[in-house]
């Protein structure tokens, strides 16, 4: 045949004849046991694991609501409505908008109201026996003066007080909530849903409960789920709001700064020709102080604990590498070939990577204290074990001729090491520490949140207070973009020591 006078035909006959296994057709049979037991592994799993219940009976709603929180803030009025209908209202602590907020979207029509209280009257006190002698003619514990019914007969008076008599809150355009008379109207998606309160603790829907309503058992509170706009619940005294805007809230500077509330275009103007806020520094040092020491972002906190977990990692890996490079010429056998050494060695390699760096740190947490020299620790233990036995099997395959070569011209065995196997390991050496420098910038991020400092702490307190998203999802950015950057820098000098491209 023409084609068999082919180089290449000729190549894939001969190969064909020395190995006729490797082109000998796929059993049908074969093919179809390993995709059975495949889908009995997968089945087999699922069950196990009861996936389909867990899929079942997860949250999805407070899932989606954390991962608004991320890219979203709230802002909370609460509307307190007493048994006569008057109302008041009130915000969170540390509200986005300030001491004294007052957006746009609330709507408050106020009264100012005379009102009768009364108060119990002061106590007259007894006046104190005199201590020239200790005989009295009165019994023990009896009242001086007159009786004590009388004492404390209430005394009536008035007060004049300004309160809210109708409160309307817009969500946006298709959804509002409007207070007033003791009812609650809600309007969203074109419906209007109107609850009846008591002023105490009971809640009375006065129309059928639409789809974005819930009330779990009759009288008590309503929940109003109005998706990424926010929502509401309405209680028998109390109607509380949550309206959500896309963002970070006081990103540069918070409540307590000169500069908040202002217009960006107005700041700059402050910066670069106002007069000085404060006489003894200039607006830029005092707006680049507020920005560090911003109270809700705490930006100069986070960054420094950043830096701390970056400084764990090159610290950690550094040291790893460092112990690890004479001990793997001990554990390769074709460098040191006492067997007891050998074995000893890499059994000590075994015992450091085999438990995780997660235990470390909660091992040296315990040893040395929270802070970053129990996460170094993690990492450096954890590291020379494992790099030890990649720095072994590299020296294991190493090209004997080189070393020969140098043998042969009669070279001291170090200098056998230093100029045959050396040259041919160095460059895996340096290419997988810096692979695990940029991996270990990671873990330092996990193991900073049991207490080995850095701003995997910083992060796990952010997460336990459970409302604090925004500052989380800021953290996770940062982290981020360290690793991307380390990523980069990490790429960019293996390809230059491997010689190749690495992606």
């Amino acid at each position: 045949m023409i084609a068999s006078t082919k180089p290449g035909a000729r190549e894939m006959e001969a190969i064909a004849a020395r190995h006729p296994h490797l082109l000998r057709p796929t059993s049908r049979w074969k093919a179809i046991l390993i995709g059975a037991g495949l889908v009995l592994y997968l089945v087999l799993s699922w069950w196990f694991f009861s996936i389909g219940h867990v899929l079942a009976n997860a949250n999805w709603g407070i899932a989606g609501t954390y991962l608004a929180d991320w890219v979203s803030y709230e802002i909370r009025p609460d509307i307190t409505i007493a048994r006569d209908g008057t109302m008041s209202v009130s915000y969170q602590r540390n509200s986005p908008l300030g001491k004294n907020p007052n957006p746009e979207w609330v709507s408050l029509d106020k009264q100012t109201v005379t009102r009768r209280v009364e108060r119990p009257a002061a106590v007259p006190q007894a006046p104190k026996p005199k201590t020239t002698s200790s005989f009295s003619f009165m019994a023990p514990n009896a009242s001086l003066g007159g009786s004590q019914n009388d004492a404390e007969q209430p005394v009536e008076t008035t007060r004049t007080e300004e309160v809210v008599t109708r409160a309307v809150i817009t969500y946006d355009r298709s959804t509002r909530i409007e207070v007033a008379d003791r009812l609650v109207r809600a309007t969203h998606a074109g419906e209007t849903f109107t609850m009846a309160v008591d002023g105490a603790d009971v809640v009375t829907p006065q129309d059928p409960l639409p789809g974005w309503a819930k009330q779990k058992r009759p009288g008590e509170k309503i929940t109003l789920s109005f998706g990424l706009t926010g929502w509401a619940e309405v209680e028998g005294d109390e109607v509380s709001i949550r309206n959500r805007f896309f963002g970070w809230a006081n990103f540069l500077f918070d409540t307590e700064s000169p500069f908040f509330g202002k217009p960006y275009g107005e700041v700059v103007s402050l910066i670069l020709s106002g007069d000085r806020i404060d006489p003894t520094r200039s607006n830029l040092g005092l707006a680049w102080n507020n920005i560090l020491y911003n109270a809700e972002w705490q930006h100069l906190e986070v960054w420094t604990k950043l830096l701390q977990t970056i400084v764990m990692a090159f610290v950690g890996t550094l040291f790893a590498s460092l112990v690890a490079f004479p001990l793997c010429f001990l554990a390769a056998r074709n460098i040191t070939p006492n067997r007891v050494t050998n074995q000893l060695v890499k059994r000590f390699f075994d015992f450091q990577r085999s438990v995780d760096m997660f235990i470390w740190a909660l091992f040296f947490t315990r040893a040395f204290g929270p802070g970053p020299l129990a996460g170094i620790s993690a990492i450096f233990f954890t590291d020379t074990g494992t790099l030890g036995k990649l720095y072994s099997e590299a020296l294991e395959n190493i090209d004997d001729r080189q070393r020969e070569g140098v043998k042969s011209v009669g070279a001291a065995p170090i200098a056998v090491q230093r100029f045959g196997v050396l040259p041919q390991v160095l460059p895996v050496f340096a290419s997988q520490a810096l692979y695990f420098w940029e991996s270990n910038t990671r873990s330092a991020t996990i193991i900073g949140a049991v207490g080995a400092g850095g701003i995997g702490l910083k992060l796990w307190e952010a997460m336990r207070t459970n409302s604090d998203w925004e500052n989380v999802a800021y953290m996770v950015l940062l982290i981020l973009m360290v690793v991307f950057v380390f990523d980069s820098i990490s790429n960019a000098c293996r390809s230059r020591l491997v010689g190749g491209r690495v992606h």
